[in-house]
């Protein structure tokens, strides 16, 4: 798949072979994008990992990918009805992007589970674990969408911005 293949898909799959959460292997992937040291960034991005805080929900990846898109494109004044509204669909075009790949972008389905998992420990990364695990395909597809958009849709510097 193109999207695995692309920079930041590669690099967001090494963070998440490396030990981190789908949420942060993809928010770290792009800290060449944004001015936040690497301990900050991986320290918001950690709480949205296995669906959020493994309650599979949202894919931590999509978290990751709405995150970046966030940082680069988000507003930030709360009375901007249209940059909001902008954001929105912006994140929303993201996310279907990554739901028409994977057929969702719910953490249980992706994962085959019938039903959710509040179970707070996480599984130790062994071979087995990425054996029987797709998260590090589908950083990869996450990270690598969201390098299509910022290159379809070039970045204006901010202050977040570098």
């Amino acid at each position: 798949m193109e999207y695995e293949n692309r920079r930041h898909a590669q690099i967001a799959g090494e963070l998440f072979k490396s030990g981190y959460n789908c949420a942060q292997a993809v928010f770290l992937a792009f800290s060449d994008m944004y001015n936040m040291d690497r301990e900050t960034a991986a320290r918001l991005s950690s709480s949205f990992g296995g669906g959020l805080g493994r309650l599979r929900e949202v894919c931590g990846a999509v978290s990751g990918m709405a995150m970046v898109a966030g940082i680069l494109y988000g507003y930030d004044d709360p009375k901007e009805f249209a940059g909001k509204s902008e954001h929105y669909a912006r994140v929303q075009e993201l996310a279907k992007a990554y739901e028409e790949i994977n057929g969702s972008i719910v953490c249980r389905e992706l994962l085959g589970l019938s039903q959710k998992r509040e179970e707070p420990t996480p599984e130790r990364r062994t071979g087995e674990y990425y054996k029987k695990r797709p998260c590090e395909q589908l950083v990869r597809i996450a990270a690598g969408i969201l390098e299509e958009y910022i290159e379809e849709h070039p970045l204006v510097k901010t202050e977040a911005g570098k």
